[in-house]
Order: structure tokens, then sequence, then C-alpha cells
């Protein structure tokens, strides 16, 4: 008997060694002990904790919280019902209830000595971190480690340790890395797999929390995959991803990882964890500007907080209510006293970034209810947050610090400090690297460049209007991406995921199932798109060109700059060395013309020449000409033009607009971006015409121009690779595509061009060392661009404008194959004959308005010029 009973005790106590492991076998290790007769009390109750504290490995907090109470119950001596509480009080604070939890712990604490003692000392720095008494729950994580280290308990240190460190990444305090990194080395030397992924996940979340998002998704990447290879789910980890995506920020993407935990969650009863995830659903859609849902969310969320009796998290929650309620236009006494209490309840426990952005809105609503010097004091405190924490940290510190000084009535030193948040911005932006991160991140910077802009447009400055929008515009074009050309892994993911949406676009045409194919095309775009942001860049962002500069490469072309101010349109209009104003209007009804104007080419391109047709894309093209070329009409002449978009408008069939038609017009994401187009220089050497498969129009395209280009390299058929083409892009002077394209409003980098061996991505076009020097696609929306805050575009036009290509002719409408060819040999014979391609596409287009086909007009319409041309 005694034997068996020894025996049983070291069965459980392997079975509590192997929880971090390997649950599942922790899990069969103590059912051994419970179906063995003859097996004291402790030991029974040592196998539940075991069984429980895996299911709780296994997200299973139901079965978890059954197996620990039965541990509570079989123990027999003080110190194993102690221990067994004590995991209790950790399951119970998982799921979301912590007053039972924090009873559960400190009950266990009187009964326990030595090493047991720190463990339950660390335990409950893990309730009270969830309850977000932060200052305790530190120093009770340090007794624990001090405690380990005079025990020699190296796993309790680790525990702590990793504890520790989270909880100061979090509150952006020191340490935190020390910490994690002992903790996993710790983890690592006694075996333990799964507690050493989990620390080091930490390490990704404190990278993350400093602003190195690079090394945060490489540490998420490595030790995804090995979680994969533990075969254990982490679903509230989706948590930690969405606020790296919510950092950057990618906010469609937030906002689907915030669902995904929201319904995981749920599923699986992890009451705490979900209460964050309704939390995180609520702050990606108030950053969208889904002001119900953000309200519907955060209210949700703060109900739970408040039931588990976490204040502070409530407090975060209430933070994200307000400011949706600040943007519905709520201008009330008792929303800012909201406001400001929010904001003291939050910097009083360490949240200081939510706490920085409500003292903002609550100064603006003072300000607004004509109380100056509390407005000012807000904006004051703000302002000392200038120096330190993250980027976006910094940035809003001068923000308020500009909001200060407009207080006072001094604009030039409030756009001064406006100036060097931007400038924050920009070093943060280049550290990114990857052009999607990039060209997302604008939207940190959207705040500081409108109040730059207001206090340009109001002191009635042209040059300072272009400079305070150009400074903000599209600044990811600015530089190279930094995507290295060698990564086979990439390279790898790209060729897969290539033969999987071929196989899922056969699938598709013949009927068969493709619900495993859609998964893994999923997989394949989730794991492309992490390892493109994995690249981390070191240039520098050059200023906004003067305007002098301009006029000078400018010649005889007028720039006409759109930007947003408030809800009006407005123009910065640069001719002959001299910069003007103007005001055009309301931009919602620009946006809802330009919107009306591309249905109706569509419909006359798509359904063929009505009279119903014709008609509404006139009236269309004349009222949207109207707004926005009559108050700039004496300034532009007849001369070619140099537009730079805004928002919607970016996707104008310009051609078809009655001021543009026949003119030689360039369209540019930025002035910037324009004039460093035209400053690359052109490529000699062999051009390069190419056609897709399932299009024979294509194939007669480029039989037909190779007439025009003799000595063109020609890839059709089976030669019509991806990596032929792409290599074939490498310098070349000029190449043209006649191919089958989608445009990806999800994710403009996966757009495509279809070629022999599959769809090409945008994505590959980075790999490119020297890029072409003009790209003629015709394929249909190849023009497209997705537009992100600050008129960052995203698709192909971004991938060739950033690497360096002058100019880039192509779509922004579906287009029909027979007069496309038309009107691309028309092109071609006249580039060929020396004219500029802005030029050669006008006259093409001109060509094909005087045949009276109205069809094949908005046909041509649909192609722009974009870049340098």
């Amino acid at each position: 008997m005694p034997d068996s009973t020894a025996a049983g005790a070291g069965i459980a106590a392997l079975a509590l060694d192997t929880v971090q492991r390997r649950p599942r076998e922790a899990i069969t290790i103590a059912q051994r002990v419970l179906t063995t007769r003859h097996v004291d009390d402790d030991a029974r109750s040592t196998a539940e904790r075991a069984i429980g504290l895996a299911l709780r490995e296994l997200n299973d907090l139901t079965g978890a919280l059954h197996h620990l109470r039965r541990a509570v119950r079989a123990a027999e001596s003080a110190r194993t019902r102690a221990l067994a509480r004590m995991s209790l009080g950790y399951v119970l604070a998982t799921a979301g209830r912590t007053s039972a939890a924090l009873r559960a712990v400190t009950a266990a604490l009187p009964e326990l000595t030595g090493a047991d003692a720190g463990r339950a000392r660390m335990q409950r720095g893990v309730v009270l971190h969830y309850r977000g008494r932060y200052d305790e729950a530190v120093r009770d994580y340090g007794l624990a480690i001090d405690i380990a280290q005079r025990a020699g308990d190296l796993l309790l240190e680790a525990r702590a340790r990793n504890n520790r460190g989270l909880l100061n990444a979090h509150r952006g305090g020191n340490g935190d890395v020390d910490d994690l990194t002992r903790a996993a080395s710790i983890f690592g030397e006694l075996g333990l797999d799964l507690a050493a992924a989990d620390a080091r996940w930490n390490g990704g979340i404190a990278a993350g929390r400093r602003g190195d998002i690079a090394g945060a998704l490489r540490r998420f990447a490595a030790v995804g995959e090995e979680y994969h290879r533990l075969a254990v789910p982490r679903p509230a980890l989706l948590l930690d991803r969405f606020e790296l995506l919510l950092s950057v920020p990618l906010v469609d993407e937030a906002t689907e990882v915030a669902a995904a935990a929201v319904d995981e969650l749920r599923r699986r009863g992890m009451a705490s964890d979900l209460a964050e995830a309704l939390l995180a659903q609520a702050r990606a859609a108030l950053l969208a500007g889904d002001l119900d849902t953000a309200t519907e969310a955060a209210a949700a969320a703060r109900t739970r907080f408040r039931r588990q009796g976490r204040r502070i998290w409530a407090a975060f929650a209430r933070h994200v209510e307000l400011r949706a309620e600040f943007r519905r236009g709520t201008r009330t006494a008792a929303l800012f006293a909201a406001m400001v209490r929010t904001a003291d309840q939050l910097d009083a426990t360490g949240w200081p970034d939510p706490a920085q952005l409500t003292r903002i809105d609550a100064g603006l609503l003072a300000s607004a209810l004509g109380r100056v010097d509390r407005a000012a004091e807000l904006f004051g405190t703000v302002a000392r947050t200038r120096g330190r924490g993250t980027a976006p940290r910094r940035a809003q510190g001068w923000y308020a610090q500009a909001l200060w000084h407009r207080l006072r009535g001094d604009e030039a030193a409030a756009a001064r400090a406006l100036r060097r948040g931007l400038a924050v911005l920009d070093r943060h932006r280049t550290s990114l690297g990857a052009t999607e991160l990039r060209a997302n991140s604008g939207a940190y910077g959207q705040e500081l460049a409108a109040e730059g802009l207001d206090i340009a447009v109001r002191a009635g400055a042209p040059a300072r209007v272009l400079a305070w929008a150009e400074r903000w515009r599209a600044t990811a074009l600015r530089n190279r991406p930094a995507l290295p050309p060698d990564d086979a892994e990439l390279v790898t993911a790209l060729a897969e995921l290539r033969l999987v949406s071929g196989l899922l676009e056969d699938a598709v045409l013949t009927g068969r199932p493709v619900r495993v194919l859609r998964g893994r095309q999923a997989r394949l775009e989730h794991r492309i798109r992490d390892l493109t942001r994995l690249v981390t860049g070191a240039t520098t962002t050059p200023a906004p060109p003067r305007v002098g500069e301009l006029a000078d490469r400018l010649g005889p072309r007028v720039l006409v700059e759109l930007f947003v101010h408030g809800d009006r349109l407005g123009a910065v209009v640069v001719a002959d060395g001299r910069a003007s104003l103007h005001d055009l209007g309301p931009s919602a009804e620009a946006t809802r013309l330009a919107r009306w104007h591309r249905f109706g080419l569509r419909r006359l391109i798509v359904t063929g020449d009505s009279t119903a047709a014709r008609t509404g894309a006139a009236h269309a093209a004349a009222a949207l000409d109207r707004q926005l070329f009559d108050p700039l009409r004496r300034r532009l002449a007849d001369r070619p033009l140099v537009i730079v978009p805004v928002g919607a408008l970016h996707a104008v069939g310009w051609a078809g607009l009655p001021t543009c038609a026949g003119r030689a017009v360039t369209v540019a994401p930025s002035a910037t971006a324009w004039l460093a187009a035209a400053q690359q220089q052109t490529w000699a050497g062999t051009p390069t015409l190419a056609s897709g498969p399932r299009l024979p129009a294509g194939a007669v395209e480029v039989k037909r121009l190779a007439e025009v280009l003799p000595t063109a390299r020609l890839l059709t058929g089976s030669n019509a690779t991806a990596e032929a083409l792409t290599a074939a892009l490498d310098g070349a002077p000029m190449v043209h595509i006649a191919a089958h394209g989608t445009f990806r409003a999800d994710n403009p980098q996966f757009s495509t061009l279809e070629l022999a061996d599959g769809p090409l991505f945008a994505y590959e076009w980075e790999r490119i060392a020297r890029p072409p020097g003009c790209v003629v696609l015709s394929a249909c929306e190849s023009g497209l661009s997705g537009v992100r805050p600050g008129d960052e575009i995203m698709g192909f036009a971004a991938v060739l404008l950033a690497l360096g290509t002058r100019c880039l002719i192509a779509t922004v409408l579906p287009v029909p194959a027979e007069p496309t060819t038309e009107l691309m040999v028309d092109l071609h014979l006249r580039m060929h004959a020396g004219a500029e391609p802005a030029q050669a596409l006008a006259a093409a287009q001109r060509a094909f308005v005087a045949t009276g086909d109205h069809t094949a007009s908005a046909t041509a319409a649909a192609f722009v010029c974009l870049g340098a041309g």
C-alpha cells in the first residue's frame, strides 16, 4: 500500500510537470492516477489539478474549472488544498471571474511557504494584472522572483519573469526585454517548449509596443510555427496580432482579426479574453469611422469588464465610447467632464496612449465650448509627452503642442510643431520598410497634416498650402521599397499561390468544390503578407518640392493639385512659376460626381451605345468638369495638365471630361512623385511585348504591335510566365502587356495580371532591381489603386512608381478587346514617332472620339497616363 501510494504521488507530480510540455499527455498521465486504487487524496488532488491546468492550456475553461474544484475538495493536507486553490484562482481569472479568483489565491497564501508561496504570489500577481491593479501585480511578481532565486526554483523564476515582462511591455515600462529573454532561456533549458514559445511570443508583443513592427512580425511568425508544431491552440493570441495591426494601422485587417477573436473566444467561453476582443472590435471600428459598431462593442466590453471587476479596462472601453460620441458631433459639458475623468483614470493606472487621445478630444471640446484656458491646460499636458514613447505618441504630443499654440494665436509656432510631429512619423515610416506598412501608416499623420493645411488655407498662401498637401501625401512612394530581391521563402510562397490560384479558377469554371483551395489561398496570402512586412527600411523622406522647382520642370504644363479642407475641395494651380489657390466646392459632391461618371463610362463600355447610357455619361462628365475646372479655366488655357487627385478622384477617367479631352494629361499621386518620375532616366535597349492566356485579342494585339516595334522581344503563349516577364521588366525601356487583369480592393498588392503559369501579383514587381522606363497595361482596371489615408496608393501603379518607373499607361475601368487593340496600336505608332506618352495617348483618344463611336470613346477614356508622361 505505501508503495502504490508513493507511486501515485509520483505519477501525479509527473502529470503536473508535463502540463507545459505536452498538455494532452499530462491529462493521460493524470487519469492513470485517478483510475488507480489505493492512491491517497493528495495525489488525487494533484492529478485533478494537472488535468485542470492542462485543459486551461487547451482553452477548455469549463473543464478546467470542474477539475480544479475537484482538486480543492479532494485535498487532504492544507498545502495541497492551497496549491489547488492557487490554480483555481488563475483559471477563474482567465474566465473573467476576477473577484472569486483573488479570494481563492489570497486564501491560499497563509498555508504556503518557500517556493510554494512564491508560486502563489505569482498567481496573485496574475489576478491583480487582470484586474488592472498593475503596481500591486508588479510587486507580487517581484516577490515571486526573489523567492524563486532564494529557493533555486528556475521554473517559478521564469514564469514570474515572463508575466512581469509582459505587464511592463503593455505599460511601456523598462525591463521587459531582460525579463522575457531570461524567461524564454530558462524555459528552454528546462525543456518546456510551450512555455518558451509563450515567452518568445510575449517578446513580440514587447517589440510591437516599442514600435519595432518588423521585429514583432518576425517573432510572431516564428512562434506561430512553433505553436503549430506543438498542436496547441492559442485563440487569445489573435488579440496580440490585432494590437500589432492596429499600431501600423492596418485597419481592415485589424477589424477582421478582432471579429475572428470575438467569435472564437465566445465559442470557447473565455470571458476575460472575450471582453478584450470586444474592446478590440470597438477600437478598430472607431478608427474605421464606424461609430455605431464602436459604441455598441465598447459598451458590451465595458459591461463585461465591470462584472469582472476590471475597472481600468472598463475605463478603456469608456474612452472608446466617449471618442465615438465626440466624433458624432456631440458638444456638451457632460461629455467633456466624462472625457477628463476617464483620461485621469487611464493615466493613473499606466495607460498613457488612450489617456492622451482622450485629452486631445477633451481639449478640442473645451475649445468649442469656449473654455479656452481649460483647453490649453489639457493640450499642455499632452504636449509634455512629445519627447518620449512610441512615434505615434510623440507625434500626438507635437499635435497637442500645435493646438496649444493656435489657442494663443501663434500660427507660425503651431506650424513648426506640426512639422516636427510629421518628421517623427516620417522617420517611423521609413523604419517599416514594406510598402504596405508604409502606405497604411499615413493614418497617423492625418490630424497633423489637416491642421497644417488649415493654417495655410486660412492664411491664403498657395505655396504653403501646396507644401502642406504634399507633406502628408503619398510619402510611401518617395522612396523605393526595401524588399530584398533574393527572399527565397517569399518567392516560393508566391509561386505556390500562383499555382493554387490557377487551380482555384479552374475549379470555379468547371463547377468543382473550392473550399479547400480557398483555404489554401487565404493561408498563403496571409503568409506572403507577413513575409513582405518583415523588411526594414533605412531611407529618409525628401522634403516636398518648392513652387520654383516644380515650375522649372513643368515648362508649359500646368499642375493642378487637389486637396480636401474640412468639407471643401480645393486646388493649388502651378503655372508659369506662380501658384494660386482655388475653392472647388463641396468635396462630397465631387466624390459623388466622380462615381456617377465612372458608372456612366462603365455602362457605355459594358452594355454598348444607347441613348440612356450616352446621356448619363455626358451629364456626369459635364457636371464633374464644371466643378473641377470652371474655377481654374483662365489659368489652364489649352496647356498640358499634371493632375494630383484626392480620394475617389484617383479613379476618374480624365479623358472623358470635356476640359481634358484631347489634351495631354498626366496623373500623379503627388507633386513630389511626379517630379521624381520626371527626373528618372530612360533606358536604352529592347522593348518587350507580352500577352496572357485566354485572351485571343491580346495575342493579336502583340502581333500587330510587333509590326510597329520590330526589334521588340515577344513573350507569348507558354513563354509569357511571371518569371520571364518580371525579368524582362528589369531595365527595359518599354514594356507592353496585354492580359486579363484583376484589381483586389481588399489588398491591392494582390492585384493580378494573368500569365501562362498563373497570376502575377503586384507584390512580385517590388523585387525588380532596375525599373522599366514606361509600362503599358492593356488589362482591365490595371490602373486602379487602393487609396489609403494620405492619398497613399497601392497596386501596380504604386509598385512601379515607387521603383522609379517614369510612366504607366493603364485603365481604370474594364475594357473590351477590339477597340483596346486599335487604341494601343495608335498609341505606339505615335510614341514610336517621338511623341511623349501623355501626348500620344491624348492624340489616340482624340482620334477615337472623332469616329463618333461612343463605346470606343468610353474605352479610350478609361486609359490614363500615370507618373510623368
